[in-house]
């Protein structure tokens, strides 16, 4: 029970700071809700980080532990640094000098728990409080994050129609990027081609392609639309027939 409230106890702390640190360190890129960034991280390095210390960690904490107690049974000192060489593992597989060094920074964040816990009560108020910590801290980054982040620009009509019309290989990839017409001849065909979109919420649109065609005395008609929100998209309707320049396309 104490190798795994150490696990659980390391791997929050160790992933917070990691994930702390991927927020701080982005100078290039603006970023949206840190908050929901910071939790994303969060939970990524927790389970990378969990699962290494659950079984390496474990596996060689035990055994360390052992040793201990049958050749240096009072030099705490010398447990938490043989923790710190077993650290460095990843590093030296790996032959990459950042994960050595936070391979020793969690192998001593481990170790010395695992050491207070040792001569602690599990059931104790400060081995209770030791738990909560942790997630308080979580909670109060996200939320720090959160509030710093820049607001989010405002999702306008022509956001939704370039979203809309993003998509490569698309019939829609085809429609005009901007609210407007667009006229000219394909394989012989007479086109007009247009982009509309309504406003029916607040930040929500109806996107809708409309396409007229002309060949000879033949005539037709197609249209599509979409409801669209800040990262989403639904078709919401199809009508007419699609002109045959598609299809040999």
């Amino acid at each position: 029970m104490r190798k795994l409230i150490t696990t659980i106890i390391a791997t929050i702390i160790f992933s917070i700071v990691l994930a702390s640190g991927s927020l701080i360190g982005n100078d290039l890129d603006i970023v949206y809700n840190q908050g929901s960034n910071f939790i994303g991280w969060f939970f990524i390095y927790f389970l990378y980080i969990g699962v290494i210390i659950l079984i390496y960690g474990n596996l060689v904490s035990v055994g360390i532990e052992f040793v201990q107690r049958k050749w240096f049974q009072k030099h705490d000192w010398l447990y938490i640094l043989l923790h710190s060489i077993f650290g460095l593992v990843n590093g030296v597989i790996f032959q990459e000098r950042t994960l050595a060094f936070f391979g020793v920074l969690a192998a001593l964040l481990y170790a010395c728990i695992d050491r207070w816990l040792f001569k602690k009560e599990l059931n104790s108020t400060s081995v209770k409080m030791l738990i909560v910590l942790p997630i308080i801290s979580l909670f109060l980054c996200w939320g720090y994050f959160q509030l710093i982040s820049p607001p989010m620009p405002p999702f306008t009509k022509e956001d939704a129609v370039e979203f809309a019309t993003d998509v490569e290989g698309t019939i829609e990839n085809a429609f005009p990027k901007e609210i407007g017409k667009w006229q000219g001849t394909i394989d012989g065909f007479q086109v007009e081609r247009e982009t509309d979109v309504i406003e029916i919420e607040d930040e929500i649109y109806i996107v809708t392609f409309k396409e007229d065609w002309r060949h000879g005395t033949r005539t037709g008609f197609w249209s599509s639309s979409f409801k669209v929100e800040r990262g989403t998209l639904s078709a919401t309707g199809e009508k007419g027939i699609l002109p045959a320049y598609y299809e040999e396309n």
